[in-house]
């Protein structure tokens, strides 16, 4: 008789043929209230099911197999990673110089075309606009009845000052005359050969002459005083408006639209009979200044590029050397945009909008464990990749951290040792998967 197990007696055993009761032992779940049993079964099932997961997930790897012909195989090595970049950029004339209207006007005559080499001050458009042509012919007619009238106020000072210094002169030789005539008379007054009346007529006159001339020297000091200080203001009046003429008539030379440098004419899409409006865009001169080079770049390198760092591009068989001269910071599309100059000769025969291809150098060359830069990357971001096993039958995921890397190198801080082989071809569809199987 096994222990735990209740004994029935013969006399309660149900007579031959007939059921027998079912007797549970005490720690039997169907011994417990019915709610307590739906309870505990539901939450050992459940609790079974969990730890079943739990032991069979736990252990497993996410594994795909693929055939090795499929992947590209690579190997880390310890090399001299070249801090390059790959580079393209547009050839720019260093100066563009833009061709306005200043005066609107319908397009009379077209006297050069686009692509021309055009001088400075050489015709480009002849316009004609009969308001404009009134409209000066009136302001000039203004400003010079304003001229006329200041010359002739000009000429009134002038002949002031000449009357003035003739009556102070005519004064004085009234004075000297009449002196002499009453000390004649004044010998013959004393012989009675003259009458006293006109001695004393002489007399009143010449203190009459010698009263007034004080006066007279008064008034042509102020007057000429007022002179000196308003002839300046009237030549500069008479000189802005001379000006003024000029600018007005001027205007009208504006009408032939002129080359302010001289260059090639890249563009002037007009024709005749076209209007213009007021300050119109009509051509754009590219000066014989030189060119640069325009380059977009991505993002990820824009920490890094700099004013001054080197860069060199390819043009047939020769290499040619520049320096980044400015860095623009906004970013467009994933890319910022650079200009680079030529450092030494220019090379010949540059078109504006070429395209072409070099690198830029970020950094000196330094000694790393370095990678083959692969389509894996774009997957990974450089924070994982697939290493080969020792026998090559499998490639198991790691985590690495990389530094900087180019078109070509990728740097690698940690995660990889020289010599350990690795998978570079793309991820796509293994971001969740851990071990390669390679047939």
């Amino acid at each position: 008789m096994r222990e735990g197990l209740r004994v029935i007696p013969p006399r309660l055993l149900p007579p031959e043929g007939m059921d027998r009761e079912i007797v549970h032992p005490p720690w039997h779940w169907s011994r417990w209230p019915l709610p307590v049993r739906t309870s505990a079964g539901a939450g050992l099932a459940i609790g079974l099911v969990l730890v079943a997961a739990a032991v069979v997930f736990s252990n497993t790897e996410r594994t795909v197999r693929l055939a090795a012909s499929n992947v590209t195989l690579a190997t880390a090595e310890r090399g001299a990673f070249h801090d390059l970049i790959p580079l393209s950029g547009t050839v720019v004339a260093l100066s563009t110089v833009y061709v306005d209207a200043l005066e609107g006007g319908r397009v009379q005559h077209l006297l050069a075309q686009a692509g021309d080499w055009v001088t400075a001050g050489q015709p480009l458009v002849d316009l004609s606009n009969t308001d404009l042509e009134l409209d000066v012919l009136d302001r000039e007619g203004r400003l010079i009845e304003s001229i006329t009238e200041l010359q002739t106020y000009q000429t009134q000072l002038e002949q002031n000052r000449v009357a003035n210094e003739k009556a102070l002169a005519q004064i004085d030789y009234s004075i000297i005359t009449a002196r002499r005539a009453l000390d004649r008379r004044k010998v013959l007054l004393a012989e009675n050969s003259v009458a006293k009346e006109t001695v004393d007529q002489l007399q009143d006159q010449l203190d009459y002459d010698v009263k007034i001339r004080p006066m007279q020297e008064a008034s042509n000091l102020t007057q000429e005083r007022l002179r000196v200080q308003q002839m300046p203001q009237i030549r500069r009046q008479l000189s802005t408006l001379e000006q003024d003429v000029k600018i007005t008539h001027g205007t009208l030379d504006d009408l032939v639209v002129r080359a302010p440098v001289s260059g090639r004419l890249t563009a002037m899409d007009l024709e005749v009979g076209q209007s213009l409006g007021s300050n119109a865009r009509v051509a754009v001169i590219t000066p014989g200044t030189g060119y640069k080079l325009s380059a977009a770049i991505d993002e990820y390198y824009l920490g890094r590029v700099q004013t001054g760092q080197v860069a060199e591009i390819q043009i047939n068989d020769g290499t040619w050397p520049l320096r980044v001269t400015r860095v623009y910071p906004q970013v467009t599309d994933g890319t910022f945009t650079v200009d680079l100059a030529f450092t030494g000769a220019e090379p010949s025969g540059l078109l504006p909008g070429q395209n072409l291809q070099g690198k830029l150098t970020l950094g000196a060359d330094r000694a790393a464990t370095i990678i083959p830069a692969g389509a894996f990357l774009e997957t990974t971001a450089g924070d994982w990749i697939f290493v080969l096993t020792k026998d090559g039958h499998s490639a198991q995921r790691r985590s690495i951290k990389i530094g900087r890397r180019n078109a070509e190198q990728v740097e690698v801080l940690s995660g990889l040792a020289p010599g350990e082989r690795i998978i570079v071809s793309d991820y796509a569809g293994l971001e969740h998967i851990d071990r390669i199987d390679l047939r």
